[in-house]
């Protein structure tokens, strides 16, 4: 019994140590770790700040903004003339400068069909005029002439009448005469009548043989206008300066009428066809509201502005002045409304002779101004966002306000409302900003931000 309890008293022994131990331990490694950290010193507490974001600005000014709208054309001729003969035959001649792109002088005989088969109708023409004309005259002469036979033959019918009357009564009344007598007093009496009748048949005939021959020479004088006409469309020339656009013609040639053999440019004016949107037309163009006539429904009262033009390929050196003159022509399926701008010979000359001048072929930007927009903001496209959105500065935080665009131009929107006089609109390009964003605003001058 002794040794049991001696062998079971030393195992709790053994545990009770090994408690004391690892407390001891663990007192040991605390208070190891409380002397260390009283060793360290604290590190200072940092203050929390809002870093503010870098924006620029411009201050909003309402103002009136005269619109310009851009459109584009090409130059061209006011007009173009395709020229083909009116008579067939040979050419015979052609101007020594009839080339594509030479100036022939007004006037001046660009070719000449052979006028030889032309001459000929001409004086074969006339040769039936003189004719008719001598006919007429023989007519009239023999009318009058017949006229006074007439009356000779009346006097004569009168004559034989009367004798024999006298004859007759000679012998029936008196028996006095013979028979023989009466007969041959009738058969004159007779004669003369036939005589009468027919001269008188042929002088009321006369005046209607005259018509005749009148409209015969109405008709002959008209062919011989019509000789003539054709004698001088063998000699083909333009009553202004032209300019060879297109030839095809040569001397030896055979032509026919209708056939087109040049087209001759008048480049003393010129038109520049531009469409522009029919909304943008309609919004900002010019029309006066006065019209020329009450019967037509068409575009009138376009007030006649000045425009800028640009040669597309030296917008900058190359640079002339036109006048909006009429709409050509609306066209439903683009939607587009199509003005012309003109401009006359001296316009289109540059005045410095080292620069071109506008020709018949350019294209070119055409500056249009229209009406003004009332009290808008000029901002930087970049400014309002695809909604219709912009970002200002209130009480130095970032704010989002919705904006009313009344055009946009170029790289600037024009704002109409959303914005109050003063406001300070952000232009910096920002990306999803947090709204109330502490701003540190830079104040940039609106001409700093348009250039």
């Amino acid at each position: 019994m002794e040794l049991n309890g001696k062998k079971s008293a030393r195992p709790a022994i053994n545990i009770v140590k090994r408690i004391v131990i690892c407390l001891a331990v663990l007192l040991v490694g605390i208070v190891g770790m409380l002397a260390l950290a009283n060793m360290k010193k604290p590190p200072a507490e940092a203050k929390r700040s809002e870093r503010p974001l870098q924006v620029e600005a411009v201050r909003a000014q309402f103002e009136d903004v005269p619109v310009t709208k851009t459109g584009f054309g090409e130059a061209q001729a006011l007009t173009v003339v395709d020229l083909a003969p009116e008579v067939s035959g040979k050419i015979v001649m052609t101007h020594p400068r009839l080339e594509v792109g030479e100036i022939i002088p007004k006037d001046e005989i660009l070719f000449e069909v052979d006028p030889r088969d032309y001459q000929a109708a001409l004086q074969q023409a006339r040769a039936t005029v003189s004719q008719l004309e001598n006919a007429i005259l023989r007519l009239r002469k023999q009318y009058l002439n017949d006229k006074q036979r007439l009356k000779t033959l009346e006097r004569s019918r009168k004559i034989a009448k009367d004798e024999f009357e006298r004859l007759k009564r000679l012998y029936e009344v008196d028996k006095v005469g013979t028979r023989s007598g009466v007969d041959s007093a009738e058969m004159a009496y007779n004669s003369a009548i036939n005589q009468a009748e027919q001269l008188y048949q042929t002088v009321t005939l006369y005046p209607i043989q005259i018509k005749e021959a009148q409209s015969n020479l109405t008709a002959a004088r008209a062919r011989l206008d019509l000789a003539r006409t054709n004698l001088e469309r063998c000699r083909v020339s333009v009553p202004f300066n032209a300019r060879v656009k297109a030839k095809h013609i040569e001397t030896g040639q055979y032509v026919t009428p209708g056939k087109q053999v040049l087209t001759m440019a008048n480049d003393e004016r010129l038109e520049i066809h531009v469409p522009l949107d029919s909304r943008d037309a309609r919004e900002w163009l010019q029309f006066n509201g006065q019209h020329r006539s009450a019967s037509t429904a068409w575009f009138t009262g376009l007030k006649p502005v000045t425009c800028t033009i640009r040669w597309t390929e030296a917008p900058e050196a190359h640079v002339w002045e036109g006048e909006l003159n009429r709409v050509v022509k609306f066209d439903q399926q683009t939607r587009t409304l199509t003005v012309a701008v003109r401009l006359e010979a001296q316009q289109a000359r540059s005045k410095d002779p080292l620069q071109l001048p506008l020709v018949d072929g350019m294209f070119c930007a055409v500056d249009i101004p229209g009406r003004s927009m009332q009290q808008v903001v000029r901002l930087p496209r970049w400014a309002v966002s695809f909604e219709n959105t912009a970002y200002v500065a209130s009480d130095g935080r970032l704010k989002t306000v919705r904006v009313s665009v009344a055009r946009s131009e170029n790289e600037d929107v024009f704002v109409s409302g959303g914005i109050a006089p003063g406001d300070l609109v952000i232009t910096t390009r920002l990306v999803n900003p947090l709204e109330n964003t502490l701003l540190d605003v830079d104040i940039v001058p609106e001409k700093d931000i348009r250039s």
